[in-house]
């Protein structure tokens, strides 16, 4: 039993998202406006939903900030959901994901 857990441990340390690197303060500024208008286009301006589901911290810490990465990335098919990849780079997704969920400001 002890070996598996520690093999568990060993590999979830190995799969551990590495941190991501931090936007320039204008590229943030850029981002928290496109969280604002575009996202609030589809998610609501206050973003407790509308066409697209809530975009709320107390909502979002249910789901793994990996999964929210790939969704803006590259969004989800049969939904309007479209894929920001063309726009954003992996680590604008994950800042945004961030932003979010309620990490940063």
């Amino acid at each position: 039993m002890r070996l598996g857990r520690a093999m568990v441990l060993m590999i979830g340390w190995g799969l551990a998202m590495p941190a991501a690197a931090e936007p320039s303060a204008d590229r943030r500024i850029q981002l928290r406006e496109m969280v604002a208008q575009d996202c609030g286009s589809c998610h609501g301006m206050t973003r407790k939903g509308g066409l697209g589901s809530p975009l709320l911290p107390e909502l979002l810490s249910q789901v793994s900030a990996e999964g929210l990465i790939e969704t803006i990335l590259e969004g989800r098919p049969g939904t309007p959901m479209p894929p920001w990849k063309s726009m954003l780079s992996r680590d604008d997704a994950a800042w945004i994901a961030a932003y979010l969920m309620g990490d940063v400001k």
